[in-house]
């Protein structure tokens, strides 16, 4: 007889961990399982290419919840467990070990696995990704014997990597094959910002750098070797290069989607009783001039599962929260809300030199995003100007001594 659940939750990071502890809060009382490929119960996922790398904190500090707090919940942990199948008719998920689960509703929270390089040597010992505990572990265990690392990538994996090792004293290569850092999520003149910075510490970045193939000896890579021609030495590589949804048995089940799954306001799928959320769910954003997005972030992953586990619970409270990001490199915060892409005007307000400022976005008129370096007060008060559409004055918003919640 197959096992059965009344809630699977198929991903045991952010967005399922946070789904799981929704549905208890909304006082729902039926059986959860929460299924995860990792071992590890769930943990915070921003901290691995910062403060986990670097050492400055324990495993224990970046878990979301204590190991009792599952049990008290009634949260059955089923981990190092990996899903391969989903019959969406029978409601029924398939393990790789050959087991089953039947379910009443399925939440699919799985994020994504990190892209891979497609080279020749992209297998080497050595090369690594950022994206769970046992990758971090496994490049630290490195670190002692590395000397320059060769980081393939110039988005906020790449660049809080490259700022970690580099305060580690390793000499560090960065590899970006766009024309500058940050380039899908950031204006120019941020990119050229944190460019500057990291050069400025050592950093040897490069832009509109093609990698030909990674070189290596007795299995383990030595170089990088770009499409000019160029071997760049190399103890370690760190790729960094965005994820791939990991969403096949659910597209193998029928389910709309490509880049990931697309789901309603509600987070639900084309399929009956099933719903994603997180990395992995491509939803319609007002944000995105009602373009269909995938955003990876913790807000997504946590507002989502907000959305879910409402609407499991007989709410009916779509999902619209405002995008928000952020990045730690060296002695700069980086927070952003909204989304950037599209503007048609860019307002500087403060000084780049004096590391505290923030550039505002419009289009027609309209704040649609912020990028705020070291300034928090921008963030807090543009959060509320993004949300609303408004409409501002580029002059007054170039004037930093007035407030943003003056402009609104």
């Amino acid at each position: 007889m197959t096992e059965r659940v009344d809630i699977a939750i198929v991903g045991a990071g952010h967005s399922g961990a946070q789904a799981a502890i929704m549905l208890r809060q909304q006082k729902f009382e039926g059986s959860i399982a929460l299924i995860g490929e990792e071992r590890e119960l769930p943990y915070e996922r921003p901290p691995l290419s910062k403060e986990y790398l670097a050492g400055e904190k324990p495993f224990e500090r970046i878990m979301l919840r204590p190991e009792a707090f599952w049990a008290e919940r009634a949260i059955t942990m089923r981990l190092g467990t990996r899903v391969v199948s989903v019959d969406a008719q029978a409601h029924r998920l398939g393990f790789e070990d050959g087991a089953s689960l039947a379910y009443g509703k399925l939440v699919w929270a799985t994020g994504g696995r990190p892209r891979g390089l497609a080279c020749d040597g992209h297998d080497l010992d050595g090369v690594h990704f950022v994206r769970t505990r046992a990758d971090v572990d496994a490049m630290a265990a490195q670190l002692e014997a590395t000397r320059q690392v060769v980081i393939v990538g110039g988005g906020y994996i790449g660049l809080e990597a490259a700022a970690v090792l580099t305060k580690l004293g390793k000499k560090v290569v960065v590899l970006e094959a766009l024309e500058r850092v940050m380039a899908r999520v950031a204006g120019e003149a941020l990119s050229r910002f944190y460019e500057a910075e990291h050069r400025a510490h050592g950093v040897d970045l490069r832009t509109g750098i093609a990698i030909d193939r990674l070189e290596g000896r007795g299995g383990r890579v030595t170089g990088v070797r770009t499409a000019g021609g160029e071997t760049i030495a190399a103890d370690m590589v760190i790729v960094g290069i965005g994820v791939v949804p990991a969403v096949e048995p659910l597209l193998a089940a029928g389910a709309e989607g490509g880049n990931g799954v697309e789901v309603d306001a509600h987070c639900r799928t084309s399929l009956p009783d099933i719903y994603a959320i997180g990395d992995c769910a491509a939803h319609v954003s007002r944000f995105a001039q009602g373009a269909r997005i995938r955003l990876e972030s913790v807000q997504n992953a946590n507002d989502m599962a907000a959305t879910a586990a409402r609407h499991i619970s007989g709410l009916d409270a779509p999902y619209g929260a405002v995008p928000w990001f952020w990045s730690n490199q060296y002695d700069l915060r980086l927070q952003t809300v909204g989304l950037s892409l599209g503007h048609d005007e860019a307002v500087l307000r403060g000084r780049p030199e004096a590391r505290s400022f923030s550039i505002v976005y419009l289009r027609q008129k309209r704040i649609i995003a912020l990028d705020c370096v070291n300034r928090v007060k921008d963030y807090v008060q543009g959060r509320k100007l993004v949300e609303a559409g408004a409409a501002a004055d580029s002059g007054r918003l170039a004037d930093a001594s007035i407030p943003l919640n003056a402009l609104g």
